[in-house]
């Protein structure tokens, strides 16, 4: 039986080559995995703003519609945060066809002026 001597021998282990292929290959998919997390953050917080921004929209025209109220045609603007975000609304009424009803839009926009939600509903005059 013929020995083999220690420097024929295959060595063990990968090259230096293959570690540096696998580092890149792992740290593109850590890459677009960040990138992704990050992506599912930022749609988690629009969605937060879109609710509050709908609570405080759905909140006017419920007072409204509540209280019977008849709101003078224009337009007038108020802060409606909700939680700890400072939201404002733009509530516009405007005429309709019929003068019996008027109809309200109120416009939620966020602190840097960016429209989140507008909800309108028509009013019936009271008296």
């Amino acid at each position: 039986m013929a020995s083999r001597s220690p420097c024929s021998a295959a060595p063990a282990g990968f090259t230096l080559l293959e570690v540096l292929v696998a580092l890149v290959i792992v740290g593109t998919a850590l890459a677009a995995s960040l990138r992704a997390i990050g992506s599912l953050t930022q749609n988690s917080s629009d969605l937060r703003a879109a609710m509050m921004a709908t609570w405080s929209a759905e909140n006017r025209l419920t007072q409204i519609r509540l209280a019977h109220e008849w709101p003078p045609l224009g337009g007038r603007a108020f802060d409606c945060a909700q939680g700890e975000l400072a939201l404002r609304c733009e509530e516009q009424i405007v005429a309709t066809p019929n003068p019996a009803f008027r109809r309200v839009e109120v416009a939620v926009v966020d602190g840097s002026g960016r429209r989140i939600i507008m909800l309108s509903q028509v009013v019936p005059n009271a008296l």
